[in-house]
């Protein structure tokens, strides 16, 4: 649980860093590709950290159960446990960013304004967009487990979470961040968090 919490804490990097680079350069293609450059540092702080994070815990858990047709319950344990201390933790991180005054108010502006744009999808694109990220994350996860060295290890989360934030795909843990912070800002009612929660965990 404590793992988890962490975890959701240690994604907000990722809303974090994204925000800063907008802030600095506006909204053009140019500081998007910029800040997706930077997307992955949630993902590698997080992977290299060994928190617990709910989208690596898709892969191996489930392998596990399909092989070995066992294991069911203490799946949905393991699931039950991390998604929403992964929740609470990307609640945390937002509370931060937008109450403390911890961060200036154009980078708060930033992330808010990307939380509006996540969740202003359709439930279908959150969805398929999901289905992508989530096959990405589970890439990231088996990937890394072949890795013998630090180095490739962060090359491959970089590389494969780049490609996550450049195509914009749901993620579940990452987005909560910048949603959180546009509900804390009053941008985005709180049942609209759980209208695009839903489909992009599932």
């Amino acid at each position: 649980c404590i793992s988890g919490l962490a975890g959701g804490i240690t994604m907000g990097l990722t809303a974090l860093s994204t925000s800063i680079v907008i802030a600095q350069l506006g909204q053009s293609p140019v500081s998007k590709i910029v800040a997706d450059l930077l997307y992955p540092i949630g993902f590698i702080a997080v992977i290299l950290g060994r928190a617990q994070l709910f989208t690596e815990n898709t892969l191996y858990p489930v392998a596990l159960m399909l092989a070995e047709r066992r294991h069911g319950w203490k799946t949905l344990r393991l699931w039950a446990i991390v998604l929403p201390s992964n929740v609470v933790g990307a609640f945390f991180f937002a509370l931060l960013a937008v109450r403390t005054g911890a961060l200036r108010p154009e980078i708060v502006t930033a992330m808010t304004r990307i939380g509006v744009q996540a969740a202003g999808v359709t439930t279908s694109h959150v969805f398929w967009s999901g289905v992508i990220g989530g096959w990405i994350i589970a890439l990231v996860a088996w990937l890394v487990s072949g890795s013998h060295s630090i180095t490739g290890s962060v090359m491959l989360i970089w590389l494969l979470t780049f490609v996550v934030g450049l195509g914009d795909f749901a993620h579940c843990i990452a987005t909560s961040g910048e949603i959180f912070s546009a509900v804390i800002d009053h941008q985005l009612p709180l049942s609209r968090y759980f209208s695009w929660l839903g489909p992009a965990t599932l």
